[in-house]
């Protein structure tokens, strides 16, 4: 049975995890005290929930807390080594756990567990942050809390911040939080309801004396020529920049990208100070383990052409990797772990919007909207005083803190595909839909393409959020609608890895039956569309300099001179051919092209559904529910093939097995000697 003080843990934490400006994703934690009976005792035992290391307060549940013996936890104060040694108390905490099962302590659990109240919150709200960031932030403190908030110097969280902040509770009885320098608020009581009431009056109070006594234009006015370029036109820039700007930030390892042109972004960006504040690097360590200490930001004018923003780009970004180095360099000691990487997390392209990277989409989209917190924070700190973050020693002991490392360790082996961008056409069914899920399944992100663009989103939605998949309409055979869903692609995720060409139909007739509509049609989505899809995914996947593949899945018809198929197949051989030309021309750029020949896919099949079935099984003359097994038995292993055995040829040919293959199709017939390829 669940204990009333988790049940109300719970709610409240998803209550504050819930709204952006109380906390940021998996940011803050939160805890309660309780007595329970000790199973093997009979006992009365005090415990302490409180939010393990990695969770998100917006989604908490009951499996992401911590639960520790609240006496074993308190003792631990009678063996601490002192602050040199302080990071030696977090492996102790599992000698406190009660029970089985539950979250990892985080680093922050000795806050919750020392101070002397029932209930405890520690969030990062931007208007908390703002205050604890001001220059004058202990005087800003005093003016606009009086005595019921006290401030906390910075210190790096851990054993030691916990016992600051219990001994303040124990001088101040009359406060009901704390403001801690460059980070965030904590605030405590008796009840799960008053911790929660303190917090958000410590938010809102903080919120409303900036709005009240902040200046008009904290980031000064407006650069001439750096305002928000017009919706469709920054957009489309945004695409032009995307691969390129992607490569960049995947110089040392591959990125996800997420754009944003929210409008804080972008008036940002047009400010008079932007530059100089960017220059100055985030300070709440949830923001720059997320952001790096500090952003990219192109300084030319939002009227900057493309090819003009990306030779700068391109220059910056060396720029950027060198004092990156430098800082790690200034900082690292011999125990320090190896330098991650150099590249940006997040790019400010003035005019046009902010793009962030991660391992996957969830982590690039989360480092944007931390970023927008940082930007939150800044306007707060310099309407009220002047922004002062926490200097760069600081954040290199945070982000190169061997704490934050082994958390990094611990993490999950990456499935084959993260990190990859798949946009598969004619993926709203069938083989196509087959490719789409074992992709996402892999870890790639994936862009369903589909001629029905409902149905595309609809498939999408299956296989997660956003974060994983979109929808997006696709008509292959029209170059401005293939366009329109690359940048889609671009704008979603950042990039493209991973193109595969299986939109398809078929017309079963012989020679003197087929019409030149029945000719042009099939070549137009088969043949011309191939060749559109794969010419507008060139681009940028040349631009991200990081390689990639291309998929066609052509026919066993390709090469097997089946009856009444002749537009049919003859398409599908100008696709295999495809296959052999672009794999010799995009070769010099790490692009591998390679087809797949299936045969007598009828389950699940949107083509064998849409007549070409019912055609195919008056051909052969058998009843149309036969037509698999009819495929089947004229096979040389007598199996038959479904969707989901094409999709495992694309998995494999765009896995890591395969990396040196290029110009190959496989065959996936369950063996049709007529079609063996000579």
């Amino acid at each position: 049975m669940t204990s009333p003080a988790v049940t109300d843990l719970i709610a409240r934490s998803n209550r504050l995890g819930a709204d952006p400006k109380n906390t940021n994703y998996a940011g803050g934690n939160t805890s309660a005290k309780g007595t329970e009976t000790d199973p093997v005792t009979g006992e009365p035992v005090e415990l302490l929930w409180v939010k393990g290391s990695g969770g998100d307060l917006g989604t908490l549940k009951e499996s992401g807390l911590a639960v520790l013996r609240l006496d074993r936890m308190r003792a631990l104060v009678d063996v601490y080594p002192g602050v040199e040694r302080e990071d030696e108390m977090v492996a102790a905490f599992d000698y406190c756990l009660h029970g089985k099962g539950g979250a990892a302590p985080s680093i922050d659990t000795a806050m919750h567990g020392l101070v002397d109240a029932a209930h405890v919150d520690h969030l990062h709200p931007d208007s908390g942050i703002a205050i604890a960031t001001a220059a004058d932030g202990e005087e800003l403190t005093r003016k606009i809390f009086g005595d019921k908030v006290v401030w906390v110097p910075w210190r790096r969280p851990g054993f030691q911040l916990g016992l600051d902040i219990a001994a303040i509770k124990e001088r101040n009885p009359q406060a009901i939080g704390t403001i801690l320098g460059g980070h965030g608020i904590t605030a405590w009581g008796d009840t799960s309801e008053e911790s929660e009431r303190n917090s958000l009056w410590i938010i809102e109070t903080a919120a409303a004396y900036i709005a009240e006594h902040g200046k008009a234009e904290p980031f000064g006015g407006v650069r001439p020529g750096y305002e928000a370029l017009p919706e469709a036109e920054r957009r489309a820039k945004a695409a032009a920049l995307a691969a390129t700007i992607r490569g960049l930030a995947s110089h040392d390892k591959p990125m996800v990208g997420h754009f944003t042109d929210a409008d804080v972004v972008l008036d940002f960006l047009a400010s008079e100070r932007a530059p100089e504040l960017a220059a100055l690097g985030t300070s709440c360590p949830d923001h720059f383990l997320r952001t790096k200490v500090k952003p990219m930001i192109l300084d030319l004018p939002a009227t900057a052409s493309v090819e003009e923003s990306i030779a700068r780009l391109t220059e910056l970004h060396t720029q950027y990797r060198a004092d990156y180095t430098a800082y790690y360099e200034a900082h690292a000691t011999p125990e320090s772990p190896a330098m991650r990487g150099a590249d940006p997390l997040i790019v400010l392209v003035p005019g046009v919007g902010m793009f962030s990277y991660g391992a996957n989409k969830q982590t690039a989209r989360v480092a944007g909207e931390f970023y927008i917190n940082a930007i939150n924070v800044m306007r707060g700190a310099e309407a009220l005083s002047t922004y002062t973050p926490i200097s760069d020693a600081e954040k290199f002991r945070i982000e190169y803190w061997a704490l934050e490392e082994a958390k990094l360790q611990r993490m999950p082996k990456p499935k084959t595909h993260q990190g990859r961008i798949a946009f598969v056409t004619g993926a709203a069914s069938g083989i196509g839909k087959a490719i789409a899920t074992r992709l996402a399944n892999e870890g790639a992100c994936v862009v369903v393409a589909d001629l029905d663009l409902a149905k595309a989103q609809a498939a999408a939605a299956e296989l997660g959020g956003t974060d994983v998949a979109i929808g997006v309409a696709a008509n292959v055979a029209d170059a401005d609608g293939v366009q329109a869903a690359i940048d889609a692609t671009l704008l979603a995720f950042g990039g493209i890895d991973l193109v595969v060409n299986n939109a398809g139909l078929s017309l079963s007739k012989p020679l003197l039956e087929t019409t030149e509509a029945d000719w042009d049609l099939q070549h137009d989505v088969m043949a011309k569309g191939s060749f559109l899809v794969s010419k507008a995914a060139a681009t940028p996947l040349i631009q991200q300099g990081m390689g990639g593949d291309i998929v066609y899945i052509s026919s066993k018809n390709s090469v097997f001179a089946g009856p009444n198929n002749i537009a049919y197949s003859a398409t599908k051989a100008d696709q295999a051919h495809q296959v052999r030309l672009l794999a010799v021309e995009l070769g010099e750029n790490g692009v591998r092209v390679n087809g797949i020949n299936p045969d007598g896919v009828v389950r699940g099949s949107g083509i064998f559904a849409s007549g070409w079935g019912a055609n195919r099984a008056a051909t052969y003359g058998v009843k149309e529910e036969e037509l698999g097994q009819f495929y089947a038995n004229r096979t040389i292993l007598k199996r038959e093939v479904v969707p989901e055995n094409v999709a495992d040829a694309v998995y494999v040919l765009t896995g890591p097995e395969l990396s040196r293959t290029t110009g190959l199709h496989i065959p996936v017939d369950s063996g049709v000697a007529q079609a063996f390829l000579r």
